[in-house]
């Protein structure tokens, strides 16, 4: 065009300017900006608005500001503000983008623009600043712009992430209308918060009001259905998106197949891996872990050697701690110690891994020697791997000083008193076991109860201990009195030792009281016979139940899932996929 004689105007320049922006060449937009001052046009809203995003994006934001200081107050307008706040945000100084905004607020007598304030909240977002995110809903309200959607979405994204979901709650169900992001940020706040119920309802909401689910809103839903109460849900979300040819991309790939693991449905999981065409790091880390939570460690490790021959894969370190996982469930040492080595700089919860593998395999006099070099006497993580190991080889004196060391360390934590409580009473020391009672209700802390849950009839029945509130608890008992029956005609004594087992009443219970006991005769009593039989519990199974729960599975003939604090356990004729090693 120059060649030919043809100048450039204030309409030409912002279109070469974003060419060389798109381009990342630095060098021929400042070229640019020398004829744009040659020819007088450098001082123009729109030739300063595309320098802007020029130098910001491949310069430095510091030279951005250069140019919007130096333009003249007519290109000050909404536009260039907000393009300099976006550039900050860009570069994570939010605290600067929301001066900018002030500033501007002041410079143009309170005029703005949908994106300006956008833009400002977002800032607030970042901090985590719901005073000052307030402050901006104050003024998109007075400037009639709260219910814009862009601004209603920011609003929404904001609250969220400030903790505040009944607010952003507030402002969904005010907003005249609704896009997909609304629904999605809306739904991604429910299951943040744990209101997994209700993520799902507004779930089928959106899709009712005619909004098609994209692959990000599916990824928002997903990790509600991550629960074995909720597997139906998950199943439910799959089936819509064949049906629907929903964007089957990687990431709502991984999000079905986490929420096949965390559901208990691991050969479900193994089947949407098995036809991925592109996996990456999240992947494959899911499925190594997976395997290693419902007891199939050797699948887990065998599954890691094999990716690391991909050298597209760049192993992170949730990759070497779902290894390590791995190595712990298949209690292969020699494999553990090889990948923690491999691991530049460690985090505790790598050493935690690897001194509960140790101690797993019985090795506990070098999980002691690790912990020593590791510096790590003070973790608490580190040394409730290290009692989990006590507990499965019945080391009680190592047990104990361990438990002692934790009651140092976290002197309000009241399982650590319950279990040196237990500790004293398995050992007939009841003074001493009250006394920490006495010491726990002194303290006012509050250990947590048991409870399990059982999802039937698209219904959650929770039990706790000696839960007797159940309609149906009399036949509940009296299933499990006759199971128990059953077991102990076929020479099985139920295990009473609770040694550092962490729930303190269940010892004061018989065993057919316990939690899970009762929601797995509710299961038996409830459901078809082939029927396999999901329970979660919040705390650890206890060695009793998990004896009971063994042979149970082959009297009645039936396949038991409880997914208990750590892992999944998969009973079946009699074994437990943990190898009784939990």
């Amino acid at each position: 065009m120059l060649c030919r004689g043809v100048g450039p105007d204030k309409h030409t320049f912002p279109r070469v300017l974003s060419a060389s922006r798109h381009a990342g060449d630095l060098p021929f937009g400042q070229q640019l900006h020398g004829h744009a001052l040659k020819l007088g046009l450098s001082s123009d809203k729109y030739v300063i608005s595309a320098l802007i995003e020029l130098y910001g994006l491949l310069d430095s934001v510091d030279s951005a500001k250069l140019i919007f200081d130096k333009s003249p107050s007519h290109a000050r307008n909404s536009v260039t503000w907000t393009m300099l706040a976006r550039l900050y945000l860009t570069k994570d100084k939010p605290n600067v983008a929301i001066h900018l905004f002030n500033q501007m607020v002041e410079d143009l007598n309170g005029s703005m623009d949908p994106v300006a304030l956008a833009t400002a909240i977002t800032a607030c977002t970042m901090l985590k600043s719901l005073k000052e995110g307030k402050r901006l809903h104050m003024i998109a309200r007075k400037c009639g712009l709260e219910f814009d959607v862009l601004v209603s979405n920011s609003l929404l994204k904001m609250y969220i992430d400030c903790s505040s979901i009944d607010i952003a709650r507030e402002i969904f169900d005010q907003m005249p209308s609704k896009d997909i992001i609304s629904w999605t940020e809306i739904i991604r706040g429910y299951v943040k918060k744990g209101g997994f119920n209700e993520s799902l309802k507004l779930f089928r909401e959106k899709i009712r009001d005619g909004k098609k689910p994209d692959s990000l809103s599916l990824s928002s839903i997903l990790p509600a259905c991550a629960r074995m109460a909720a597997h139906k849900h998950g199943k439910e979300i799959h089936g819509y998106l064949l049906r629907n040819g929903v964007d089957f991309n990687l990431t709502v790939q991984n999000a079905i197949m986490d929420m096949y693991v965390k559901s208990g449905f691991i050969e479900s999981a193994a089947e949407i891996f098995g036809q991925m065409k592109k996996r990456d790091v999240i992947s494959w880390t899911m499925m190594i872990l997976g395997h290693s939570l419902h007891g199939q460690g050797e699948l887990g490790v065998n599954l890691f050697c094999k990716m690391d021959k991909d050298s597209s894969i760049e192993i992170d370190q949730s990759m070497y701690l779902a290894v390590l996982h791995a190595c712990c469930t298949a209690r292969r040492v020699e494999e553990g110690r090889y990948y923690f080595n491999c691991i530049r700089t460690p985090k505790v919860t790598h050493c935690a891994l690897m001194v509960a593998l140790l101690a797993r395999a019985g090795r506990f006099d070098e999980a002691k020697i690790f912990i020593e070099e590791r510096k790590s006497e003070r973790e608490a993580e580190v040394l409730r791997a290290l009692l989990d190991g006590c507990r499965i080889h019945r080391q009680v004196k190592i047990g104990k000083q361990v438990i002692e060391q934790l009651c140092n360390l976290e002197p309000l934590n009241a399982e650590n008193y319950v279990l040196l409580s237990n500790w004293h009473a398995d050992h007939a020391k009841w003074q001493m076991a009250e006394n920490l009672r006495e010491t726990i209700r002194d303290m006012g802390l509050k250990p947590k109860k048991a409870y399990s849950w059982i999802e039937f009839q698209n219904k959650v029945h929770v039990f706790g201990t000696g839960d007797v509130s159940h309609p149906r608890s009399e036949r509940i008992y009296w299933e499990l009195q006759c199971l128990m029956k059953k077991i102990e005609d076929e020479g099985h004594k139920p295990n009473s030792d609770f040694f550092l087992h962490d729930v303190n009443e269940e010892r004061e219970c018989i065993q057919i009281g316990h939690s899970e006991m009762l929601a797995l005769s509710f299961g038996l009593i409830s459901t078809q016979s082939a029927e396999k039989i999901r329970i979660t519990k919040n705390h650890r199974v206890c060695f009793s139940c998990h004896d009971s729960a063994k042979k149970i599975s082959k009297l009645v003939q039936r396949e038991i899932i409880i997914r208990d604090l750590n892992r999944f356990h998969h009973f079946k004729n009699g074994l437990c996929s943990c190898g009784d090693f939990w």
